[in-house]
Order: C-alpha cells, then sequence, then structure tokens
C-alpha cells in the first residue's frame, strides 16, 4: 500500500502537514537514516558475499513482498528464489534480479491454484538449488524455511507467521471443507505439519514479525526469535486539514479479514463505510451491504493516501499476525478502531470502552480504540465510544507513533541483526537440554552403568 521502500527518508513539508510534524519528520527520520560509521566495514563486507533471498511466492502485491523489497534493497546482487511468479505483480525494485522458480510455476494450473498444491511444497522447497550461497534469507508465511542450505552458510529466517492452516487455525479451516475435502486435507496437512517443525530445525536464526508472532514460533517450532517489525513507508504521510464524515477499511477480502463484521456495524450505526480492496469475498459482502458502504476495489497510491488522510477513522477486525494497514493510517494521524487481539496490541496504542480522559494524557497518548470481541456488536460499541471522545484524538501525536515502525528503523535493525549473526559462529536451535540433550556413545555406555 506503500512507495518504493528507501532507508532515507527525510522530506520537505507539503501542503497539508502540520508544520511542527514536517520538522520533527526531519529530526527524527535523518538520526535513523544516518549511516553509522561502526558499520561501515561490515556493510562493505557484505558486497563479497554471496546472497540468495527465498519468498514463497509472487503473485500479489502485499506486505510480505513489500518486507521482501526492503530486505533486496540492502542485497543488490542477490539472487531471489520462489515458488511461482507473476511477473505482473513483481514489484518494481525486485525486477533487476535473478529469479529463480520451482518446477511447480512450470504450470499456469498450479500458479492459478497454487494453495490446492499444498503436499507438493515440501518436494518444491526442497529441489530449488541454493548451494554456494553464503547467506540465505528466506521471507516465510509457508514453507521456504524448509530450503536446503550448505553447511557453511548462514540461514536467517524472517517468519510472517507459522503456517496457521497447519497449526492455530488448523481447527477452524477443517470446520469450513466439506467432508470429503476435510478428509484430503487432514491427511495431507498432518504430513505437510510433521515436514514444517522439520524445516523449522534448519533455520539457523529466526526473525519474527512481532512478538505475537514471536510466541507462535516458540510454541510450535520450540525455537527463539528476534523480533524486528515490517518496515511502514511513512515518507509520504500528511495531516489533512479536514476530514470527511466516513470510516475507512483496506484490505484483501478474505475471509479471516472479517469485512462483514465492519458491514454489520456500520449498517446498526447507519455510518457511511468506504472499502478499499478486492479478493474472493468481494460479491457475497457486497450483497450483505447498503447504501451506506462504498467498494471501491484496488486504489493507486494517491487516492489511497487521501483515502487514509481523510477518513474519521480505520476500522479493523481481523486476528492478524502484525497489520501494517493500521500503522499506514496512524502515519496520517488517522485513529484506528481494531480487534484487541494479535498485532493490533503491538501497532495500536488503545484502549477499550468506556474511554477515559486520562488516556489521553498518557506517555504515549492513546492512538485508537479496542473492541474485545469480533463481533459488529462489540465493534459498534468501539465506534460509539470513539465518536464520544473523537475531537480529543491528537493526529501529530498519532503520526509520531507510526513513524517508529518506519522503513528506516526496520532496515538499520536488520542490518545490526546480520552483521551480529554473521560475525558470530551458530550456536544450535534454542531447546530445552533436559529435553532436548543429544548424548554421545560414551555418554550412554556410562549411564548403562548406573544402578
Amino acid at each position: 500500500m506503500s512507495g518504493e521502500p528507501s532507508a532515507t527518508l527525510l522530506e520537505q513539508a507539503r501542503p497539508g502537514d502540520d508544520p511542527s510534524v514536517a520538522g520533527e519528520r526531519s529530526g527524527e527520520l535523518g538520526a535513523l537514516s544516518q549511516p553509522n560509521p561502526t558499520k561501515a566495514h561490515n556493510a562493505k563486507s557484505w558486497q563479497h558475499l554471496r546472497v540468495a533471498i527465498v519468498h514463497h511466492w509472487f503473485i500479489s502485491r502485499a506486505g510480505g513482498e513489500r518486507v521482501v523489497e526492503t530486505i533486496a534493497s540492502l542485497f543488490p546482487n542477490a539472487d531471489l528464489f520462489t515458488l511461482f511468479l507473476d511477473k505482473q505483480e513483481l514489484p518494481s525494485g525486485l525486477q533487476k534480479h535473478k529469479i529463480t522458480t520451482s518446477f511447480l510455476d512450470r504450470s499456469g494450473v498450479a500458479r492459478g491454484a497454487h494453495r490446492h498444491f499444498l503436499p507438493f511444497f515440501p518436494l518444491a522447497v526442497e529441489m530449488l538449488d541454493l548451494s554456494g550461497y553464503e547467506l540465505v534469507i528466506t521471507s516465510d508465511s509457508g514453507p521456504m524455511k524448509g530450503v536446503l542450505t550448505d553447511p557453511e552458510s548462514t540461514h536467517i529466517c524472517y517468519c510472517h507467521s507459522p503456517m496457521r492452516y497447519l497449526w492455530d487455525g488448523y481447527s477452524a479451516y477443517l470446520r469450513s471443507m466439506p467432508p470429503l475435502t476435510r478428509s484430503l486435507f487432514g491427511l495431507t496437512a498432518h504430513y505437510v505439519r510433521n515436514w514444517d517443525y522439520a524445516a523449522a530445525q534448519r533455520v539457523d536464526h529466526f526473525i519474527a514479525n512481532s512478538n505475537y508472532v514471536a510466541g507462535r514460533i516458540r510454541k510450535y517450532y520450540r525455537r527463539d526469535s528476534t523480533v524486528i517489525h515490517p518496515p511502514i513507508n511513512t515518507s509520504q504521510s500528511f495531516l489533512a486539514r479536514k476530514h470527511e464524515d466516513y470510516y475507512l477499511a483496506v484490505g484483501r477480502l478474505v475471509p479471516y479479514k472479517r469485512t462483514d463484521i465492519l458491514i454489520d456495524a456500520c449498517t446498526k450505526l447507519g455510518r457511511r463505510l468506504v472499502i478499499v480492496g478486492d479478493g474472493p469475498e468481494m460479491n457475497r459482502l457486497k450483497k450483505r451491504s447498503g447504501k451506506n458502504v462504498e467498494f471501491l476495489g484496488e486504489v493507486d497510491e494517491c487516492q489511497l493516501r487521501n483515502l487514509y488522510a481523510q477518513c474519521r477513522a480505520l476500522l479493523f477486525a481481523a486476528d492478524e499476525d502484525f497489520g501494517m494497514v493500521p500503522l499506514e493510517a496512524q502515519s496520517y494521524g488517522r485513529p484506528v478502531i481494531a480487534f484487541g487481539k494479535g498485532g493490533s496490541l503491538e501497532t495500536v496504542v488503545g484502549a477499550y470502552s468506556p474511554i477515559r480522559a486520562q488516556e489521553f494524557y498518557k506517555d504515549p497518548a492513546i492512538t485508537g480504540v479496542f473492541f474485545g470481541e469480533q463481533t459488529a456488536d462489540s465493534l459498534a460499541e468501539a465506534i460509539r465510544s470513539f465518536e464520544s471522545c473523537e475531537k480529543i484524538f491528537v493526529p501529530r501525536h498519532i503520526q509520531l507513533h507510526a513513524r517508529k515502525f518506519d522503513t528506516s528503523v526496520f532496515v538499520s535493525r536488520l542490518r545490526e541483526h546480520i552483521d551480529s549473526v554473521i560475525q558470530a559462529p551458530f550456536s544450535s536451535p534454542n531447546r530445552k537440554d533436559k529435553d532436548e540433550m543429544i548424548l554421545q556413545p560414551a555418554q550412554i555406555a556410562l549411564l548403562g552403568q548406573n544402578p
């Protein structure tokens, strides 16, 4: 939803900006994007490394693709590997890189229905030839962590999420399937789940995109991780002088986003809702919507920026792993009314209704409102609570909160992490020694002598 990533984000004031905010933007981001002299030698040393960046597929432009594009900006000579590639959807910053696809990509049918080829993912991933690469970075919310690397290489996995349909969301996915599909998926998922756990043990160092995901990596893979939040491009955000009378929803129209909750709540309250995005749920959602709901489909960057800047607030009902959209809205100084679970707890400084006046004088001040249940009634209550104190929200404070997640912060933290792991020898995966200790033959013999 944002423009091309950049590590340098200094900019001038523009029409619609609060002048004081423009000055703070230059000071804050200028400090973040200044070269660190202590890292100069390490940055140069990267140039001689043979680097591979691996991503599950490039068939849409979403948050994961923006993360890959930012990572690739640090390694202009890196090669890319992926299961599926749609060249029309490839971000401009990645088009200069050499890209290798899996054997599955040779079939147009597989590319168009890629999720149905889950049983073949392990084989396709392991057949990607990464021999000779000294640094391998996998961008993973699926099987890519399972690539086979050289013994001398360093494998860093930036994990967007363990596969939900194999782990915490498995039962919900099964319930949504017809009986025959449910049986077939159950057999497949059992095999791929075991492989996925084994694949996680091949990773040298995990990075999680949120504390929420770090907890699930620890739960399902028994691995520790370093949290580095995804990059948010705040360089083009601004504060609008006036706001329109509509609530905004942005994202893919897929079931787990729970856009139906947003529609039902706004219909109940008679509030105008503008929805940006497309997806398989579009027709179903349109049928349940009244005249107060407007579907815009995909929009260009300029239109999206104005929609963010001029809305009353962003509505967000998903249980997300991280969630870039709430931060994008906050970068324009707009409050967020979000489901209080998952990544939203890390990206929004929220309060539950009823909201007390003192919440606005805390440090940090609140930037949004949480609702506790994933229902239209709970959201409607949160909207009423927001409207009761809407004028107290301070756009400049909301915007400054979003800048803590700026692209320059991501680049700086990723550089430091890579420097630390490629200089230090790899230690074995983080496990409880008493549970995972591997005994050598001599130790086994000694144990056998004990009564």
